[in-house]
């Protein structure tokens, strides 16, 4: 499995994290991701796809696996970037990180999870004074979905 870092970059409707980059693990063997989470302290899981609007959640992080398919998810808001995903690569959201589901194969399905007790996430599309300070208070989680170093390089000061 190979991780890849993006920033966000900041902005007025969609905020992004300011100081945790987006995670991108390609290449993950995930025979059962919905176990895998668990086991890392991940859990509400859900399956289904990405919304195809711009959207974020103040109240939790969030980890996407790419379960099947391929697509184009853009990161980070109009002021973001597009990245193509496919089966077997996991994206983990810092609170705040704008995404959509921009393009699909048609087959493209991800299984979303979340930290524990922080299951009972927002879905926001505009942020306001309270969903900052939501944002900058959520530390890193305990360990990283899937294992890796990750979330390591998120700073816990």
């Amino acid at each position: 499995m190979r991780l890849e870092l993006w920033h966000a970059p900041p902005g007025d409707v969609i905020p992004n994290h300011p100081r945790f980059p987006v995670l991108l693990y390609r290449g993950v063997e995930l025979d059962d991701p919905r176990e895998r989470f668990a086991a890392h302290g991940w859990g509400g899981t859900w399956v289904s796809t990405v919304f195809d609007f711009h959207h974020f959640h103040s109240t939790s992080h969030e980890a996407l696996a790419v379960l099947s398919g391929s697509a184009t998810i853009e990161l980070g808001g109009p002021q973001g970037e597009a990245f193509e995903v496919s089966a077997g690569d996991v994206l983990v959201l810092p609170a705040g990180t704008g995404h959509r589901r921009a393009r699909d194969d048609g087959a493209f399905r991800v299984m979303g999870a979340y930290p524990r007790g922080q299951e009972d996430y927002d879905l926001l599309r505009e942020a306001d004074d309270a969903a900052l300070r939501r944002i900058a208070a959520l530390g890193p989680p305990a360990y990283d979905p899937v294992g890796g170093e990750g979330i390591q390089r998120w700073p816990t000061g």
